[in-house]
């Protein structure tokens, strides 16, 4: 390599600590400048100099500026190494968060409120994620690759749009809460999103950052990894790291006497009777598949596959042979965060032919049956039935294909950045005086990559609600966060959905700031003449159509084919 090369090398590598430190410092960690710092010696005047040059240029593009200088200062405002500025600010950062931590278990012992208790216990550990990501997104940093940009940004993105999902998750826990828990943990948290949400824009504006690092260079030296660069694997084709054994195992049906890592049955014919039993035997923090096949019955647990289980693949004997069941809810007291019939936190997370229910019914109100925030995670042919809050796709990148999903209100709900592609959504009769509504997508900030897409799709009722689909309306969806994001395109959508299509959320709530699309859909309730007219409803051109396809959005190639279902990279034959 020459030695401009290498000098670029090392700018680059430079640029991509200094991005980490601000995603260390944006993730909770509530930093502010300490008053009354010494001047620096003499001796090293040019050193901070050089370090504010380059954090004004790095804050730039953000919202709170003044909180974003004095958050990288304190990082490290006298460290020009970015290994040293790295280290320092996830100290800071997971510090920070701990104290935070400290402070909600400090509320949970004043407060007399069980609902308030369980939502100060709820934030301890959406902290804890916080934490666990950060810690991730530094382990996963390696060696800096030029070529991977685009994918480490993604990551970043990812990451840093996560951790503001688990500060709004904390503070929704408070909504009928009594006390002052809730307003006190708001203020807590209120200097920290604006961190998060600097540290974001500076990850989703980079070329800005560039440019006012003097390094555009990048532009013409960097080829940006996109989908064609990645090898697609076809329908039933598996990577080479997949042993024989389990690569048969997802192709071929379970019961025909191939051998899973472990297998749980009612019948007593494996190793357990529940799953819960089965938890203990799960490696963790894995880089191996370890698949768990759970064989045909009804299993009336609540199950929680933990953030270190990662690489976990579930096997079923069918999404109506196989169910898990539980009737957790929020009108008995548990906030709707934890009302999960199963809940799925670690990457890499693969569940084929299996039921996921709540079975408390529509009178409980919230009541979920799957919530999912494991990253590269991906549900195929399983159903996941409920009548309030379904299924919370809560956060990160998730795939869901040929699945159904059943509900009442806001059945398929959450801040992830997620596709549903040849699914089917039912809608199912409500209480008397209720209205249905299928989607309710809770992104924050604008910057959020995070959206809810249903490509190819069918949207209808079941059995329950098409004979009465006159009394109750049904709509797409609604904005559940000020910047909410729902694409459905290339489906059909039956006639139960009302003209208007969408629903205010309470009065004008977000309806400029979110963003509602539908393309390319056929079916009698696919016509947009009547549609709502908010600033927020989106006409989008087949080109931009295609940004919102698994391939595009999800990056999809270079992690869902590994599993071996149909998968479809851009925009379907319909």
């Amino acid at each position: 390599m020459s030695s401009e090369g290498k000098k670029k090398k090392v700018a680059i590598a430079a640029v991509s600590s200094l991005i980490l430190v601000v995603a260390a410092v944006a993730v909770i960690a509530g930093v502010s400048k300490s008053s009354g710092g010494a001047e620096a010696p003499q001796g090293e005047t040019k050193q901070v100099s050089a370090s504010m040059k380059a954090i004004q240029a790095m804050c730039q593009p953000t919202d709170y500026k003044e909180a974003c200088v004095q958050s990288l200062e304190t990082a490290g405002p006298n460290v020009t190494d970015p290994k040293e500025l790295i280290k320092a600010g996830f100290n800071v950062a997971m510090k920070k968060i701990s104290e935070a931590a400290e402070k909600s278990v400090t509320l949970k012992k004043l407060a007399n409120d069980p609902r308030t208790s369980q939502a100060l216990q709820n934030c301890k550990e959406l902290m804890e994620y916080a934490i666990d990501d950060l810690q991730s997104s530094f382990d996963k940093l390696g060696e800096f690759d030029v070529s991977k940009l685009d994918e480490f940004l993604a990551d970043l993105k990812t990451w840093l749009g996560a951790a503001i999902t688990y500060q709004e998750t904390c503070l929704d826990g408070f909504e009928n809460a009594t006390g002052d828990a809730g307003e006190t943990m708001r203020k807590t948290l209120n200097a920290t999103a604006m961190l998060t949400s600097n540290g974001l824009a500076m990850v989703s504006e980079f070329s800005t950052v560039l440019a006012n690092l003097n390094l555009n260079f990048l532009n013409g030296n960097r080829r940006l990894l996109q989908e064609a660069d990645v090898e697609v694997l076809g329908h039933g084709e598996f990577p080479l790291w997949m042993d024989p054994v389990k690569r048969r195992l997802l192709q071929a049906k379970v019961g025909s006497g191939l051998k899973p890592d472990l297998v749980v049955a009612k019948d007593g014919s494996g190793k357990y009777k529940t799953i819960t039993e089965a938890l203990k035997d799960i490696p963790l923090k894995s880089n191996n598949t370890f698949v768990l096949y759970i064989k045909e019955g009804i299993y009336r647990e609540q199950v929680t596959f933990d953030k270190k289980m990662t690489h976990l693949v579930l096997v079923g004997d069918g999404p109506t042979k196989t169910r898990i069941v539980y009737n957790s809810n929020y009108v008995d007291g548990v906030n709707t965060f934890k009302t999960a019939t199963v809940a799925v936190l670690g990457e890499h997370f693969f569940a084929k032919d299996i039921g996921f229910e709540n079975d408390a019914g529509a009178i409980k109100h919230q009541a979920v049956a799957l919530r999912v925030q494991s990253d590269f995670s991906v549900f195929y042919n399983c159903h996941m039935d409920g009548y309030q809050d379904t299924l919370y796709t809560h956060a990160n990148r998730q795939f869901y294909r040929d699945c159904t999903i059943s509900g009442t209100i806001d059945f398929i709900f959450g801040d992830a950045a997620v596709v549903f592609q040849n699914c089917k959504m039912l809608v199912r009769k409500p209480l008397d005086n209720q209205q249905c509504i299928v989607t309710a997508q809770g992104r924050k900030e604008r910057r959020q990559a995070s959206a809810i897409i249903l490509q190819n799709c069918t949207i209808t009722g079941d059995a329950s609600y098409l004979p009465v689909k006159a009394k109750f309306r049904s709509f797409l969806g609604r904005p559940w966060k000020q910047y909410s994001r729902t694409i459905i395109m290339q489906s059909y959508i039956d006639d139960i959905i009302q003209p208007e299509g969408w629903l205010p959320w309470m009065g004008d709530f977000g309806l400029r700031t979110s963003f509602y699309t539908e393309f390319g859909n056929r079916g009698p309730g696919s016509s947009t003449a009547r549609r709502v007219t908010w600033k927020g409803i989106k006409t989008i051109t087949p080109q931009h159509a295609t940004d919102f396809t698994a391939g595009k959005f999800l990056r999809g190639g270079t992690w869902i084919p590994k599993y071996g279902i149909p998968f479809t990279a851009g925009m379907v034959a319909v």
